[in-house]
Formats: structure tokens, C-alpha cells, sequence
């Protein structure tokens, strides 16, 4: 038994690479290391008792052999009894061995997921920011993939491989012929198992790569349905949707056919074997140099040793996408990010300086906003202009810290926002997307951002100074009213006033608001106005993406962007006049056709 256990460890550390950790930040370190010792207490009891279980199914071919070698000639009753007792309490005892064994390792699979929930939470939510390119939701099926390996009947059969060679011992101590038939045949068995490796490993990240596809399109699908509906492209996305079902399919065709197969043609060999082991019993028999028992022990014997052969293949599909999973699980989460841990910053007050800073979209090395410069003192607030694609709603992301910076940096009171918990950090932001998406849940649970020690007091104070709070009163449930997925159960502006309110809650210091007044009537733009007229009262720092010009009134300072640069920041009342036409600056191509200052500022980039 000890010879046999030594291979567990291995074997199981091979098959997850769960023993490989690399130079990585001490949160992470941490938990990985407390992952791999949950995984080797699990493994050691996993392992243990696999080893009295394999000890105890000699029972039944030693019965069988005991009956026919002494009870038979013997015809000796009580004999027969005593040893049916025996293998009865052995069968009870392996019964419950094998049920304890299950639930270990539907607890270990499941301690796993709990260990790593919170990091696949953060990949999802960092992938979807900064990876355009890739499905944000693989890291949860990758979980779910590890740990459904986990729960089965894969790990035991990994387990139980080592126990081969302690069978195949037994069948040498019987007659050395016997075990040299099944060492043979188990060395074919063993080739077959390393084959189906071979041949299945690329054909798995396959079909891993095209369902990715395909749920990416199903999720475009969810997300823009209306879109799709109004404009007739439902017809186009679901030949893109078909084509990559289609490719999935064939490639889970073709791993399918690999390890049906193999699986085919091990159980063939492995019943060839059997009778083999058989034959060659009953030549040792009739040549007198074995009993007529070891016939039928043998035969069981040989069954066992290659029975977690037989298993591991049936399972390698599981294996190979468990590894996988793990594989991309561990490279995500060794990539993720250091964060700072420690809250000794006092909440900022004074200034936002931004130094040179430059960003890139997720997933592309192209820079979309260069070497952008400013300060921003408590009390003030700044316009950001340009034409559409200049830069404006990539900037707003960089000083959110939604989109980490290719250069420069963005303080508050002179730290750099990374020296900030993302948690705290995000409580002294106040941030409106150019989409004002709202998230499943109350509108009192959006305005206070699902904080659940938040009071009524607080929530109410946020949506008055966005001048929401009537508006809510008159919905059918006010405050408890549901807002749909993503807030489609209310329009447009009624999701913009909301998420200015969730802005605004709390008062945090930098307030960043990405064209704020793209949905709002004319009730809504004087909320706005008075919300920016209060966050500057109290010492609060304002920045808004805008296209409109009413806004404008409500600043000191306009940002002025051409093509990812900017090419002018001042004071309001110095910049907004050499915008309008006939200054040099605006170059309008009809200076008759009435237009706004913003409209105009946004030309002046092109």
C-alpha cells in the first residue's frame, strides 16, 4: 500500500498542474497556496481511502477461490458461512468506504469553487473591461468544468491507477504466468491511455475555442435584441450564430469520435484479456500447477487491475478539459492585476492631476488618448469637448481606473488611484457612462449601488439632488420599483437621472460624468445643472463628456480633443469664444447654419 500511494500526489498534480506557481503577487500567492493545501488534505484522505477500498475487493475473489478450493471438498457448511459472513461485512464495509469517498469529493470540488468564486467573479468583471476580444463569462465555465471533474468519478479513477500494480502483484504471488499475461495487457492499456491524451488535447481547446464563439454571439444577441429586431439583423446574426453552432459541433464531433473510439477498443482488448487470463488459468490448471480456484480469482483479479484503466479513458474527455480549465484559470488569475490591500489613505480632498496620460481600447495597442495633462482643484468642474471619436469617453475611463493607463497617471491629492482598494477607490467616484445602463434589482438598490447598509436617508438625499426623487414617487412602487435588466424597464432618460443619482450618492469627490444630458428633457438639464452647482458648493470635482451647450454654463474649465490629444484646456469663458465661428478656430463649413458652442467645439476637432 505505501508503494501505491506515493504515485497519488504525482498524478493527480499532473493532472490539474495544480503544483505550478510562479512569481505572482502575495494576494494571489496566498491563495493559491491555501487552494493547494486544501487540494493535498483532500488528495492524502482521497488517497487513503482508495487504499483500503482496493485492499477490501480482494474479498471477493479470495471468497470465490476459499469456496471452491476448501468448501467444496470439504462440503463443510459452517466453513461456507464463516467466510459468507466475512465477505458480507467486507462488501459493507466497502460500500460505506466508496459513499464516504463520494462525499469527500463532492466537498472538495465544491471548497475548490468556494476558494475560487471571488477571483472568477473579478476575472469576469476585468476580462469584460479590458479584453474586447474575449468571452467574459469562459472563467465560469471553466469552473463549472473543473469542478464537475472534480465531483465524479474521474479523480478515483486516477487514483485507483497505481492499485493496478498491487493487483498485478497478487496474480505473480498466484502464478508468475498470470501476472505476466496482465502486466502485458495492462502495458497495451496504459499505451492506449497515453494515445487518447495525444490525440484528444488540441482537439478539446478546439471545441473550448469555438463554444467561446458561440456564446459570445449568443450573448451579442441578449444584449441587442431591440437593435437586431428594428433593423432586420436577426437574420444576418443567427447565419453567424449557425455557422459557429456548426463548427462547434463538428468539433465535438471530432473529439467525441477520439475517445468513443479508443474507449471501444480498450473495452474489446480488456475482455480479450480477461479470456486470455482465463486460458491461460486453465492451462495451469491442467498441467497441475494451480487449483481450480485461481481460475475464477484471476479472473476477477485481472478485471480489477484493469478496470481503472478502462475508467481513466472513459473519463479522459473530463480530464483533458479539467486541466485545461485549470490551465487557463491559473494563467488568468497569476495575471490578475495587484491591487493595493490597505485603506491609510485619507479620503481625497483637494485636487485631480492628471500626467500625461495615454490609454489604449481593451485588447488593442493602438493609443486613443495621448499624453493628456491637467489639474483639477476642489470646487471645479471641466468640459470635455470634441468630435466623435477624439478620445473624450476613453479618457473618462482612465480616470475612473476602469481602463488601466499604457502611460502617465492619475492622482487624487497627489496618490495615484492604484494605491487605492478598488472598493474605496470606487467610493469617492461618482461615474455615469455614455450608456446609462442600470443593473437587475430595485431603483433604491441602484441609486445606492447595492450597499446593504445603506439608509433611506442617504438614498433619497441622492436622488433629490438629481432631481429624480418626484419622478420615482410617481412610478407604480416608487423607490422598490423594479428596473429590468439592465433598466429596461424604464426609459431612457428615467436610466440616466437614476445612474446620476447612484453618481451622486454618498458625495463622493470625483464625479465623472460621460454626456450626461444626452437623454434629459428640459426638467432634466435644470436637475443636472443643479446637481453640478452642488457637488462644486461642497468641494467636489466634476468632469463632463459633452455635446450639448447648456452644459457648459455649468463649468470652469473646457478640455478641448483632436484625435486622442488635447489641443487646449482653460478656463470656460477663454476657450468657448474661439470656438465660435469666424474666431480662426471653428472651421465650419456654412457659417450661416445656426450652431451651438458645443456642436461648433466638436467641429473645431475634426
Amino acid at each position: 500500500m505505501p508503494r501505491a500511494c506515493q504515485y497519488v500526489g504525482p498524478i493527480l498534480r499532473m493532472a490539474l498542474h495544480m503544483n505550478e506557481v510562479t512569481a505572482i503577487s502575495p494576494q494571489t500567492h496566498h491563495k493559491l497556496d491555501a487552494i493547494l493545501a486544501h487540494s493535498r488534505k483532500a488528495l492524502i484522505s482521497i488517497a487513503v481511502l482508495s487504499a483500503v477500498l482496493n485492499v477490501l475487493l480482494l474479498s471477493g475473489s479470495m471468497y470465490m477461490m476459499l469456496v471452491y478450493d476448501m468448501v467444496l471438498p470439504s462440503r463443510s457448511v459452517p466453513t461456507l458461512i464463516g467466510l459468507g459472513i466475512l465477505v458480507l461485512v467486507a462488501y459493507a464495509f466497502q460500500g460505506v468506504l466508496e459513499f464516504i469517498r463520494g462525499r469527500l469529493l463532492i466537498h472538495f470540488a465544491a471548497a475548490v469553487d468556494v476558494d475560487l468564486n471571488r477571483e472568477v467573479h473579478e476575472l469576469i468583471s476585468l476580462l469584460s473591461r479590458t479584453q474586447s476580444s474575449t468571452d467574459g463569462l469562459q472563467p465560469v465555465r471553466d469552473l463549472d468544468q473543473l469542478r464537475t471533474f472534480l465531483s465524479g468519478p474521474g479523480p478515483t479513477a486516477l487514483v485507483d491507477l497505481p492499485w493496478m500494480l498491487f493487483f498485478i502483484l497478487i496474480l505473480f504471488l498466484l502464478h508468475p504466468y498470470l501476472g505476466i499475461t496482465v502486466l502485458v495487457g495492462g502495458a497495451i492499456l496504459v499505451f492506449m491511455t497515453w494515445l487518447t491524451e495525444r490525440l484528444t488535447t488540441e482537439k478539446s481547446k478546439e471545441m473550448v475555442r469555438y463554444n467561446s464563439k458561440r456564446m459570445m454571439l449568443a450573448e451579442t444577441t441578449r444584449r441587442h435584441a431591440e437593435v437586431l429586431a428594428a433593423n432586420g439583423m436577426q437574420g444576418r446574426l443567427a447565419d453567424s450564430w449557425v455557422q459557429a453552432s456548426d463548427q462547434f459541433l463538428a468539433a465535438q464531433e471530432r473529439l467525441s469520435s477520439v475517445t468513443t473510439s479508443i474507449s471501444n477498443i480498450t473495452k474489446i482488448f480488456r475482455m480479450v484479456l480477461q479470456s486470455g487470463v482465463l486460458t491461460v488459468g486453465a492451462l495451469l490448471v491442467m498441467d497441475q500447477q494451480a487449483s481450480g480456484g485461481v481460475i475464477f480469482a484471476s479472473s476477477i483479479l485481472s478485471s480489477r487491475a484493469l478496470a481503472p484503466v478502462e475508467a481513466a479513458i472513459a473519463n479522459w474527455r473530463g480530464f483533458v478539459g479539467a486541466r485545461q480549465s485549470w490551465e487557463r484559470l491559473k494563467m488568468l488569475i497569476l495575471n490578475i492585476p495587484p491591487v493595493a490591500t490597505t485603506d491609510i489613505l485619507a479620503p481625497p480632498r483637494r485636487t485631480l492631476t492628471v500626467e500625461r496620460a495615454s490609454l489604449s481600447p481593451p485588447g488593442s495597442a493602438n493609443l486613443t488618448v495621448q499624453g493628456i495633462s491637467m489639474q483639477v482643484k476642489a470646487g471645479e468642474a471641466v468640459a470635455i469637448l470634441g468630435a466623435s471619436g477624439s478620445g473624450k469617453s476613453s479618457l473618462v475611463r482612465g480616470l475612473t481606473g476602469i481602463w488601466p493607463l499604457a502611460h502617465g497617471n492619475v492622482r487624487l491629492d497627489g496618490a495615484d488611484i492604484s494605491q487605492w482598494p478598488p472598493e474605496i477607490l470606487g467610493r469617492h467616484i461618482g461615474y455615469v457612462p455614455q450608456n446609462a445602463e442600470l443593473i437587475g434589482g430595485t431603483i433604491s438598490q441602484n441609486i445606492a449601488r447595492f450597499d446593504p447598509a445603506a439608509t433611506s436617508g442617504d438614498i433619497v438625499a441622492a436622488a433629490r439632488l438629481a432631481g429624480v426623487h418626484e419622478l420615482i414617487l410617481h412610478l407604480p412602487e416608487g423607490y422598490n420599483t423594479q428596473v429590468g435588466a439592465d433598466g429596461r424597464a424604464l426609459s431612457g432618460g428615467q436610466r440616466q437621472r437614476i445612474a446620476l443619482a447612484r453618481a451622486l450618492y454618498n458625495d463622493p469627490f470625483l464625479i465623472v460624468l460621460d454626456e450626461p444630458n444626452s437623454n434629459l428633457d428640459a426638467e432634466g438639464e435644470a436637475a443636472l445643472a443643479q446637481a453640478f452647482a452642488h457637488a462644486k458648493a461642497r468641494g467636489a470635482i466634476v468632469i463632463a463628456v459633452a455635446h450639448r451647450p447648456s452644459i457648459l454654463t455649468s463649468v470652469d474649465f473646457v478640455l478641448l480633443m483632436k484625435e486622442g490629444r488635447g489641443v487646449a484646456f482653460g478656463p470656460t469663458a477663454q476657450i468657448v469664444p474661439q470656438l465660435l465661428p469666424g474666431n480662426g478656430m471653428a472651421t465650419p463649413e456654412n457659417e450661416a447654419t445656426a450652431k451651438t458652442t458645443a456642436e461648433t467645439a466638436a467641429e473645431t476637432a475634426v
